[in-house]
Protein backbone atom coordinates (compact mmCIF):
# COMPACT_ATOMS: atom_id res chain seq x y z
CA UNK A 1 0.00 0.00 0.00
CA UNK A 2 1.36 3.31 -1.05
CA UNK A 3 1.72 5.82 1.51
CA UNK A 4 1.50 8.36 -0.78
CA UNK A 5 -1.71 11.60 -0.34
CA UNK A 6 -3.26 12.18 -3.45
CA UNK A 7 -3.25 15.52 -4.43
CA UNK A 8 -6.48 18.31 -4.46
CA UNK A 9 -6.99 17.08 -8.06
CA UNK A 10 -7.14 13.78 -7.41
CA UNK A 11 -10.33 14.06 -5.42
CA UNK A 12 -13.71 14.38 -6.66
CA UNK A 13 -16.74 15.29 -4.87
CA UNK A 14 -18.56 12.55 -3.09
CA UNK A 15 -15.54 10.20 -3.41
CA UNK A 16 -15.21 8.60 0.15
CA UNK A 17 -11.57 9.76 2.23
CA UNK A 18 -9.84 9.24 5.63
CA UNK A 19 -8.89 12.28 7.19
CA UNK A 20 -7.20 14.28 9.87
CA UNK A 21 -8.36 17.03 11.47
CA UNK A 22 -5.75 20.08 11.91
CA UNK A 23 -5.64 19.82 15.21
CA UNK A 24 -4.66 16.05 15.43
CA UNK A 25 -1.11 15.20 14.97
CA UNK A 26 -0.88 13.69 11.29
CA UNK A 27 2.11 11.06 12.19
CA UNK A 28 -0.09 9.86 15.58
CA UNK A 29 -0.73 6.11 15.54
CA UNK A 30 -3.27 6.56 18.41
CA UNK A 31 -5.44 8.79 16.01
CA UNK A 32 -8.69 7.53 15.09
CA UNK A 33 -9.10 8.14 11.29
CA UNK A 34 -11.96 10.09 10.13
CA UNK A 35 -13.76 8.33 6.85
CA UNK A 36 -16.77 10.39 4.56
CA UNK A 37 -17.28 11.69 1.74
CA UNK A 38 -15.82 14.55 0.17
CA UNK A 39 -18.25 17.47 0.13
CA UNK A 40 -15.59 20.55 -0.66
CA UNK A 41 -12.21 20.00 -2.09
CA UNK A 42 -9.81 23.24 -1.01
CA UNK A 43 -6.44 22.94 -1.89
CA UNK A 44 -3.08 20.81 -1.00
CA UNK A 45 -1.05 21.62 1.62
CA UNK A 46 1.67 19.55 3.36
CA UNK A 47 -0.50 17.31 5.69
CA UNK A 48 -2.57 16.47 2.63
CA UNK A 49 -5.38 18.51 0.30
CA UNK A 50 -7.96 20.20 2.85
CA UNK A 51 -11.60 19.03 2.17
CA UNK A 52 -14.80 19.46 3.80
CA UNK A 53 -16.54 16.08 4.11
CA UNK A 54 -20.19 15.74 3.78
CA UNK A 55 -20.98 15.22 7.16
CA UNK A 56 -19.02 18.92 8.37
CA UNK A 57 -16.07 17.76 9.40
CA UNK A 58 -13.00 19.97 8.04
CA UNK A 59 -9.36 17.73 7.49
CA UNK A 60 -6.76 17.02 5.43
CA UNK A 61 -7.20 14.04 3.01
CA UNK A 62 -4.52 10.75 3.76
CA UNK A 63 -5.83 8.77 1.75
CA UNK A 64 -8.78 7.88 -0.69
CA UNK A 65 -10.84 4.65 0.84
CA UNK A 66 -11.45 2.18 -1.82
CA UNK A 67 -14.26 -0.05 -1.89
CA UNK A 68 -13.16 -3.50 -0.68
Amino acid sequence: MSNERPTAEELRQGITVEVVQGDQDVQSTEREPIVGEVGTIYEDSPDGPEVVLKNGVVGHVQRIVHDE
